[in-house]
């Protein structure tokens, strides 16, 4: 592996009074070539919880920057396009494991022309976005519980949640900690398994999550490297697994799943909007239903959650005729 990135410091044998922080500091580099078009932003912009997500960032400059929660410890990632290549930097224990999986993350191992499309609104928004690739992290937990905190409540509710416990409970992430553009991105890294499984209930109160939701997630951390496993599976068999813990259905495992497994196939059904969405994108039926839904991506079989990406990209959503769904704080009560 040490052949493969390159340290963007001197190496450790040339710093004989190193500390410990200055190596934190230390960062992996390495550039990848994709095989075709590749819009970053496109790419991981499914990774993001918000504007202000602490494990998530995007830069004026163009750099990606998120953090992860890795087999090998915690890390930071950098991302950058310049012309054709990628170029990415990668700090912390988790640094190996995330450089070594770049072109994964960015969609090496999606096949963009495995999709056909049999509406033009789709064939156009398609050649419109030619950098859409479907991103796969390897990281089961970091996308299961976010998914789990915007189970039936308002996005700005479920961001909330995710922003305060991580910042609350996770790790500043690893970096160039002399830096301070670095330091600026407040950059947090999730907690692990255990210490969400010690966060106390009043914490959950007050970022907002009702029981049944911190509920979920305590089960699901209890068995968090099982679930892991769903990362190297089929998609039947994965969503089965996530599915096992109570409170975990179809929406939330599709949704986890298509960031952690690049699951070109896994449709995020019992949704609130997307029903109504894809049934005016394809049928001019604003009041689809699931049903509806799923028979109109019958010819997407394979390729379903591809058709959704292109449809919300298209920009042709039906226009809003219902007042927003009320927000709940419960921390206030």
């Amino acid at each position: 592996m040490a052949g493969r990135f390159a340290p963007r410091s001197a190496p450790r044998a040339a710093i004989p009074h190193q500390t410990a922080a200055t190596a934190a500091a230390d960062a992996l580099t390495r550039d990848w070539t994709p095989p075709g078009p590749l819009d970053l932003r496109l790419v991981l912009g499914p990774l993001r919880r918000g504007p202000a997500d602490p494990t998530f960032r995007m830069t004026r400059d163009g750099a990606v920057w998120r953090t992860g929660r890795t087999p090998a410890g915690p890390g930071t990632l950098r991302v950058t396009a310049r012309g054709g290549r990628i170029e990415a930097a990668a700090w912390g224990a988790g640094a190996p494991w995330l450089l070594d999986r770049l072109p994964t993350l960015l969609g090496a191992q999606d096949d963009p022309d495995a999709f056909s499309p049999r509406h033009r609104l789709l064939a156009l928004t398609r050649h419109s976005r030619p950098g859409l690739r479907l991103l796969r992290t390897g990281l089961v937990m970091e996308s299961l519980i976010p998914s789990i905190l915007e189970q039936k409540v308002t996005t700005d509710e479920a961001y909330r949640a995710w922003r305060h416990l991580v910042r609350k409970h996770g790790t500043p992430a690893p970096g160039p900690s002399d830096h301070a553009a670095f330091n600026a991105l407040g950059l947090h890294v999730m907690p692990d398994a255990r210490t969400w499984s010690l966060i106390p209930s009043w914490e959950w109160h007050r970022a907002g999550v009702d029981a049944k939701r911190s509920a979920t997630i305590l089960r699901a951390v209890r068995v968090a490297r099982r679930l892991e496993e769903a990362a190297a599976m089929e998609l039947p068999e994965a969503m089965a697994r996530l599915e096992l813990i109570p409170g975990i259905g179809p929406w939330t495992s599709a949704e986890t799943l298509q960031r952690s497994n690049g699951a070109a196939d896994a449709v995020t059904v019992g949704d609130l909007h997307l029903p109504g969405i894809v049934g005016h994108a394809l049928a001019g039926n604003r009041d689809a239903d699931d049903e509806e839904m799923l028979a109109l991506l019958a010819p997407y079989e394979g390729q379903r959650h591809r058709a959704t990406r292109l449809i919300l990209l298209s920009g042709h959503t039906p226009p809003r005729r219902a007042p927003r769904m009320p927000r709940g704080d419960i921390a206030a009560l």
